[in-house]
């Protein structure tokens, strides 16, 4: 097979997305030398980053890359031109990993990564010129995408309630796993933690943003401190996102600022210290297409409380407790109850280390490939 790869949100910056086709292209090319791979630095015009590839070069006897283009505009032009597949010289395969989506393929088999629509399902969670864009992307997916790759059952059924036209056996769910490789690092302790006592610490990691629902987890954590839960701090590992400027406000009205610890962007290593060394990895968000958080955690035995909603049951199964994310007297309940239950808080530890090798990227990449031979057995599908 000749694949064609977008790599466009592999580099440095990379979060959910970049993860995903970083893994995926990888394991592809430890298990599938022989096909021969051309990967896309840019890919379409919503997306791009002028420094891919050289931030995060793939190795391979049959590696090439695809056209690099210093501008958006470029990339565009580039991308969005009748002759695309003569220039990217006719892949079986192209494979769409960053929301954009072509309309113009005639012979290759175009797959599209469906991650989530939680940007449609309410307006507060990101900004307008996001919303447009991700929706357009997913959109052209249900009209031209040969097959589509769900990266959770959730998503896979949120897919197809909105796009109905979309022929629902040309879906397949293929499932994230941990970034993580080495399940025995120990990690580096972040700068922002000296001082804090290893196991000390309850943990929420993600963008802070309103789907994560941090805010709601605040007010969970002030509760706890007022109903004498053991003074443990709050570490918030993660970069401020959109439409929360006045969440450090928010602390202060709380007046638990003293007691919140916002790290910031953390490197793999302090991440990894971190889920080790918590307490409890805290997962509240409101909308999931899996919760990778939750899953990477798991690997390093940290016991999770997390949201009951939309794809984290898949990730979590029976090895978290599982709330409501809107539930803030819940979570303040929750959390008294496994400060005061070490027993309990081992057994959430162990079962969460035996959930997380339950996720593999060897499977998902094996699953893939086969897919793509499915995709070239079948007929391309009529755009709608």
């Amino acid at each position: 097979m000749h694949i064609g790869f977008d790599i466009s949100q592999t580099g440095s910056g990379k979060a959910g997305c970049g993860y995903f086709a970083h893994a995926m292209i990888g394991a592809m090319l430890e298990l599938a030398p022989e096909h021969r791979y051309s990967l896309f630095p840019s890919f379409g015009n919503f997306y791009f980053d002028a420094k891919m590839p050289m931030l995060n070069p793939y190795f391979g006897n049959n590696v090439h890359y695809g056209p690099r283009h210093l501008t958006r505009e470029l990339s565009a032009q580039f991308w969005n031109g009748s002759s695309v597949e003569n220039s990217l010289e006719t892949p079986s395969i192209i494979h769409s990993n960053n929301f954009w989506c072509p309309t113009q393929l005639s012979t290759g088999r175009l797959i599209y990564t469906f991650y989530d629509m939680g940007f449609a399902v309410d307006p507060c969670w990101t900004t307008e010129t996001n919303r447009v864009g991700c929706f357009e992307g997913v959109f052209r997916s249900s009209i031209t995408a040969d097959w589509v790759v769900a990266i959770s059952e959730a998503s896979k059924k949120h897919y197809l309630k909105v796009f109905p036209h979309f022929p629902d056996e040309r879906i397949r769910v293929i499932y994230p796993c941990s970034r993580f490789s080495d399940s025995s690092a120990e990690g580096k302790r972040p700068k922002a933690l000296n001082g804090v006592e290893p196991g000390k610490f309850w943990l929420n990691v993600g963008t802070v943003e309103p789907r994560k629902n941090q805010r709601r987890l605040v007010e969970a954590y002030a509760r706890y401190l007022s109903l004498g839960g053991e003074a443990m701090p709050l570490v918030l590992a993660g970069g401020k996102g959109w439409l929360m400027e006045d969440f450090q406000v928010h602390l202060n009205e709380l007046g638990i600022s003293a007691q919140i610890v916002m790290t910031g962007y953390v490197s793999d290593d302090e991440l990894i210290w971190l889920y080790r060394n918590c307490y409890a990895n805290l997962y509240p968000s409101l909308f999931e297409g899996f919760g990778l958080p939750v899953l990477e955690g798991m690997q390093f035995g940290a016991a999770t409380l997390s949201s009951n909603t939309t794809s984290i049951p898949e990730v979590a199964g029976d090895a978290a407790i599982l709330l409501p994310p809107e539930d803030i007297e819940g979570w303040t309940q929750a959390m008294l109850g496994l400060a005061v239950d070490k027993l309990e808080r081992d057994r959430l530890s162990a079962a969460a280390v035996e959930q997380a090798l339950r996720f593999d990227w060897r499977q998902s990449a094996a699953a893939l490939l086969k897919l793509y031979e499915e995709a070239l057995a079948s007929p391309k599908r009529r755009m709608v």
